[in-house]
Parts: C-alpha cells; sequence; structure tokens
C-alpha cells in the first residue's frame, strides 16, 4: 500500500495559523516599500485622482504633511513627481531653483528629515508635449527626441533635485546614456554620494494610463514606444539593466512588476545591485475598481500580488498600495 504520511505531514504545518506565520519564507516588511507622491503646483487642497481611487494630487502646503504621516505609519521612503504650473517645450521647470519638486524636497526635509526621498528625474511632466526630451515634428510625419538635449537637461534636473535635498535620483527617461550623463553630473557638482535609481527595465505598457492623468503626463502627439521598452521583446531587458549598471546606476527599476514577474526574476539573478520593482498605476487601478465590485477581497488580493513581487526577488517594491499595507502589515 502506498505511504500516505508524506502529504499528511505537508497539512500538518498548515493546520496551525501561527505555524504558519512563522514558517513563511517570504516576508513583508513595510520599510520595504515605496510610496508614490504627486505633488502639484497649480492647487491649493488636495485633488482626487479619479481613475485612482485614493490617491491624491498634493498642494506644496500639504505635501510635507502627508509626507510625515507616511513615515509614522511605518514607510521610510517616498517617490516624488511634480507637477509645474507651467510647462513649455523643453521642461526648464523640471530644474529651476524654485520648481515644484524642489520647494517639495525643502518642506519634507524640514519637517521630516528621516524619510528618504526619492525623486523621479525625467522632463515628461515638464514638457508641453508630455515626452521626456525635447521633441520635433519633422514634416514628413511623426516625431523626433533630441537624445543629447534630452542628457543634459536630466543631468541638469538630477543636480538640482539633489541639491534641494533628494536622497536618491531616480531617472525613468530611457533615454540612452541617461545614467552616465547623471552620475558624471552629480559628481561633478560633488554629489558623489547620492544614488541613482535607473528605471533600467521600463515596458511600453498600457497599464500606464491612470498615472499620465495623476502626472498630467499624456503625449500630446506619438507615443513612447521609440524610446520605452517593447513588451514583446523582454529579451531586452538584461542588456538594458547591465548597460545601467555600467554607467553607474546603484539600483535598477523593472516597471510594470506583476506582467513581467518573469522579467523581474531573471534581473535579480543576473545583476549586483538592488533592484526595485514598480507596481503601476493601471495595476493599482484593476485592484481597486475590482475590489469595488465585489469581485475580489482587496487586503487579501494586495497581500498576494505584492508577496509575489517579493518572491520574484524585489528588493523594494514602489506601490500605490504602501499606506495600505503598512497598515495591514500591524495587523
Amino acid at each position: 500500500m502506498t505511504a500516505v504520511y508524506p502529504v499528511r505531514r505537508l497539512r500538518r504545518l498548515r493546520y496551525h495559523p501561527t505555524l504558519r506565520l512563522m514558517l513563511q519564507q517570504v516576508r513583508l516588511d513595510a520599510r520595504e516599500l515605496v510610496a508614490p507622491l504627486f505633488v502639484h503646483q497649480g492647487i491649493s487642497d488636495k485633488q482626487a485622482i479619479a481613475a485612482m481611487p485614493g490617491q491624491f494630487q498634493w498642494p506644496l502646503e500639504q505635501v510635507a504633511q502627508k509626507a510625515c504621516g507616511l513615515y509614522e505609519k511605518g514607510l521610510r521612503a517616498v517617490l516624488l513627481f511634480g507637477i509645474p504650473k507651467a510647462k513649455d517645450a523643453t521642461g526648464q521647470q523640471a530644474w529651476a531653483e524654485d520648481g515644484v519638486v524642489q520647494q517639495a524636497l525643502g518642506r519634507i526635509k524640514r519637517a521630516c528629515p528621516e524619510l528618504l526621498v526619492i525623486t523621479d528625474t525625467c522632463l515628461c511632466e515638464y514638457t508641453s508635449h508630455g515626452h521626456c526630451g525635447p521633441a520635433a515634428q519633422p514634416a514628413g510625419g511623426g516625431f523626433e527626441i533630441d537624445n543629447e538635449a534630452a542628457l543634459a537637461a536630466l543631468a541638469r534636473t538630477a543636480v538640482s533635485q539633489a541639491r534641494s535635498g533628494a536622497d536618491v535620483v531616480a531617472p525613468s527617461a530611457m533615454m540612452d546614456g541617461q545614467v552616465q550623463a547623471i552620475r558624471q553630473a552629480l559628481d561633478a557638482a560633488g554629489m558623489e554620494k547620492t544614488p541613482i535609481l535607473s528605471y533600467a527595465v521600463k515596458f511600453a505598457s498600457a497599464l500606464y494610463g491612470p498615472f499620465r492623468s495623476a502626472a498630467e503626463s499624456a503625449p500630446a502627439f506619438g507615443d513612447r514606444r521609440s524610446y520605452q521598452m517593447d513588451p514583446l521583446s523582454p529579451a531586452q531587458a538584461l542588456a538594458e539593466a547591465r548597460s545601467d549598471v555600467a554607467e553607474g546606476a546603484d539600483m535598477i527599476m523593472v516597471k510594470p512588476a506583476l506582467p513581467y514577474l518573469d522579467v523581474l526574476a531573471k534581473v535579480c539573478s543576473e545583476v549586483d545591485v538592488p533592484v526595485v520593482a514598480y507596481t503601476v498605476s493601471g495595476e493599482f487601478a484593476m485592484v481597486k475598481f475590482a475590489a469595488a465590485a465585489g469581485a475580489i477581497d482587496e487586503r487579501q488580493t494586495v497581500l498576494e500580488l505584492t508577496a509575489a513581487v517579493k518572491r520574484a526577488g524585489a528588493d523594494l517594491i514602489v506601490t500605490y498600495f504602501a499606506e495600505l499595507l503598512a497598515d495591514w502589515l500591524k495587523q
């Protein structure tokens, strides 16, 4: 007769809730989560983001209080996005001394100096056309991004953000050579200690829609497929990651997270720097709207999905569920 003891032994390890907890191999910790934070220069009170229930654009007058509240809940880092009052073709407000992110940094660091503030280093929120670098539309149609001009602007933005108090700069434009340009600029400005978190593996995903509404950064023409990665070409991920590490990236990001867990796991096993995964706005919205419809249990779903990202190898996770997770993980 076939022995049944091994099967029974496996189930015996699952009966007691405390034993299940003790034997968990994947442990979630609020200190490994990063909360995205939108600060808007043109509003006087927080504005709800319709496509992202529970998320807001914050005015400069309230952003520090919100950031401190996140720290008090156990979170240790935010990823700061800025929306300026005025935009132009080159995105000059990205590096302005009195820019929205620069002002927000000062307020946050004075109120909560222990909080790690990561700044999104890009131009799409600041350009009138919504692209991540200076763009032109030739007479024949289409458009072109001036890569070299974008590098100069991104480097200038990173230095401005670091001088204003950014603890980490995070270039997300997917321009060729952006990490090297930023590293050289930071070092030349005497900010050798400022780490770079590069959006090295950033796919041209359909799941960015709610973010583009929140950051007011949707392209006015064309799309970003000429510089973000093709979802059907995952083999490029390792080349992108290795290239950015060689250029001086201290950490790299895989974005989005859940549809690319296979890519995330591969990158984590192949590079020797910390890897950050970004659970993006579309992933957040799908869970929120499904939960609102009664189709799923929000808490259990978010815990399960976040565990999947951690299980794939992520060292840190950027997630719009960070604040909720910080509360849930205390229970």
